[in-house]
């Protein structure tokens, strides 16, 4: 099944440069700030859709931050994993599959302040929308 790219004309072209290096290029998207390539099922389309996020490794996990940019709606990505939670994720060079989910109150926290000591625009981010931003775990699926 082909994949469908996020249809933001940057995000698009950091994909295809990440994609078509491997991660050499696009893994490292500014100095010390890190992004991995996630891929989610269309909730309505069942189409295979990818973006790129900022994330921190967090034990045998990373997390991601569904801002959105403190718009008031969850991204479609967020949308997506939560009514499929598996998902395909590519960090660099390594891909794998991984089961998706929201870091609950404390978790979320702690992992709120990893986040914005990488990216601080996120404070910024949740100061403009009522809604909590969510932050998402990516667990390997080991096997």
């Amino acid at each position: 099944m082909s994949v469908i790219d996020s249809p933001r004309d940057w995000v698009n072209q950091h994909i295809q440069r990440y994609v078509e290096t491997d991660g050499a290029e696009g893994h490292e998207w500014r100095p010390g700030v890190f992004t991995l390539l996630l891929t989610t099922t269309g909730r309505k389309s069942g189409e295979l859709r990818r973006t790129a996020l900022i994330y921190q490794p967090d034990g045998d996990g990373f997390a991601v931050v569904a801002s959105q940019g403190g718009k008031p709606t969850h991204p479609a990505w967020y949308l997506n994993l939560r009514e499929d939670p598996v998902v395909h994720v590519q960090v660099g060079a390594d891909k794998f599959q991984a089961r998706a989910r929201t870091a609950g109150p404390e978790e979320r926290d702690r992992l709120w302040e990893l986040m914005t000591e990488v990216w601080p625009d996120y404070d910024e981010y949740q100061r403009k929308t009522d809604r909590e931003i969510p932050v998402v775990v990516l667990e390997r699926v080991k096997g």
